[in-house]
């Protein structure tokens, strides 16, 4: 059976005429005949009673209108898929993401993409910004968010908000009242910090105090940055931070901004949306873009989270 004949047949059967069935298709009546025949002789029965006043369908044609008409119906639904998956309405988009990202603006981002996009599924992957990097390499993930693209990288990076670097001190620490620091004035303090290696904001902190002067006198190496505010505020030691997540746990804290000199390696706190720079899947791209502009339009508004002109909200 081909296509051409079920369509041929499925237009007959609804007009019971060939002359109008033909008409309809835009093709002489001479052909939509043979094709029918051709059917009919390959199913071995008369699909149509034919009399010189009418058509109707026979028992078998009867028996065959339902199957050809969820034939067109699945390619239709099949259609119509085709256009959401190429529209990036439709699919599966994996994110790499740090935990400190779930006390941002995303998990507010992910809600309204959710709504307007019912259809793709986005999954979230809880890992540290270097392994999320690593994993998009791999094809494990499609999207990173990130404090910073490497150099010479794959990635394509967006800048999604801005975001300073602040110390944080436990509170009354001798340095506590002053409203900005530099690395130079850390240098006899403990430092808390999360692991090494394992971002690129970290890295940066670690070579900024080495271009400073001075290695960071590490006693503590944690994994979350959540800890490493709960162990500055229980007093083991000072730490360099993104300062909207400092603000996330201000208690117990003092947070100063820090002053970086001009011309020294400089550590960015910035959020940037990472993707593979080859991306060509529609609904990996339809996210990036939506993330992008909401991103934009949430930087446009006034912050209402506090006094301070630099905290992320």
């Amino acid at each position: 059976m081909e296509f051409r004949q079920l369509r041929y047949f499925a237009a007959v059967a609804e007009e019971l005429s060939f002359t109008r069935a033909a008409e309809k298709l835009h093709v002489s009546q001479p052909p939509l005949s043979h094709q029918i025949g051709v059917l009919e002789e390959e199913l071995g029965s008369r699909l149509f009673v034919r009399t010189s006043r009418s058509v109707q369908l026979s028992e078998a044609g009867k028996a065959l209108l339902p199957h050809v008409l969820a034939v067109f119906e699945s390619l239709e639904e099949g259609r119509l898929h085709v256009q959401r998956v190429t529209q990036g309405l439709e699919g599966r988009v994996s994110v790499g993401i740090t935990g400190s990202h779930f006390l941002g603006p995303l998990p507010h981002f992910i809600k309204d993409f959710r709504q307007s996009r019912p259809n793709v599924e986005v999954v979230l992957k809880e890992m540290a910004p270097a392994d999320q990097l690593e994993a998009m390499t791999d094809l494990r993930v499609d999207l990173s968010f990130s404090r910073g693209i490497p150099p010479g990288s794959s990635m394509s990076g967006h800048l999604l908000w801005r975001d300073a670097t602040v110390v944080v001190l436990p509170a009354g620490h001798r340095l506590s009242s002053r409203q900005s620091l530099h690395l130079q004035d850390l240098k006899d303090e403990d430092f808390v910090s999360l692991r090494l290696g394992s971002s690129i904001f970290v890295d940066s902190v670690y070579d900024a105090c080495i271009a400073a002067r001075f290695e960071p006198r590490i006693v503590q190496q944690v994994v979350e940055v959540l800890a490493v505010l709960n162990l500055v505020a229980a007093g083991l030691g000072v730490a360099v931070v993104p300062e909207s997540v400092a603000r996330q746990r201000a208690e117990g804290l003092a947070i100063c901004q820090l002053h970086q000199e001009f011309g020294a390696p400089g550590i960015c706190a910035d959020v940037y949306l990472a993707r593979r720079s080859d991306e060509q899947r529609p609904v990996v791209l339809e996210f990036v873009q939506r993330l992008v502009t909401w991103a934009m339009l949430r930087n446009s508004k006034p912050p209402d989270c506090g006094p301070s002109p630099t905290t992320a909200c």
